[in-house]
């Protein structure tokens, strides 16, 4: 009877980490897909893209309660705190024949963890050269790395100014 109940809350914990693998996979394609966009400069699509995200997640946030919830009963069931209920844990309490469920499932979150990991790095790291180049781009272009400051006139050319210049020009 005890082996059947507990039997029980994991498959309800099973049914919840399937949708949390689900969600991940989500994930990493959205972060394919960002990096496509911005590496397209498409920035309607991408507008559209965070904006999924944040609906997504939103959304998500239902599932992770219940997925705590699904913990806190297994928690109270096996004697331990919240915190110490993992899958390993699980799967010491298991009889043989049900452990290969939570095996499985536990070898794929970590697969798929990983991958988001990578996928992460990788988006992080193509945001961050984009950012370096702007910056650099802009310092070319405005020569901002020189020393002293300049001003437009009403003609739009630029005058150079030393550092005892004020700090804005009205002249017209």
């Amino acid at each position: 009877m005890v082996v059947l109940e507990i039997e029980k809350k994991v498959d309800k914990l099973l049914t919840c980490l399937e949708v949390d693998i689900q969600h991940i996979k989500q994930n990493i394609s959205y972060l394919n897909e960002m990096r496509s966009l911005i590496i397209k400069r498409d920035d309607i699509a991408l507008s559209k893209l965070l904006e999924t995200i944040q609906e997504t997640s939103e959304v998500y946030k239902d599932k992770e309660k219940e997925r705590q919830s699904i913990r806190r009963e297994l928690a109270d069931f096996l004697g331990c705190s919240i915190e110490q209920v993992t899958l390993s844990k699980v799967e010491e309490n298991l009889p043989e024949i049900s452990k290969n469920k939570v095996i499985e499932t536990k070898e794929n979150l970590r697969l798929f963890i990983e991958e988001l990991r990578r996928e992460y790095s990788s988006t992080v790291m193509l945001v961050s050269e984009c950012a370096r180049f702007n910056k650099l781009l802009l310092r070319s272009i405005f020569e901002l790395g020189k020393t002293g400051s300049f001003s437009y006139d009403s003609r739009g050319t630029t005058r150079r100014h030393d550092g005892e210049a004020a700090l804005m020009n009205v002249k017209f």
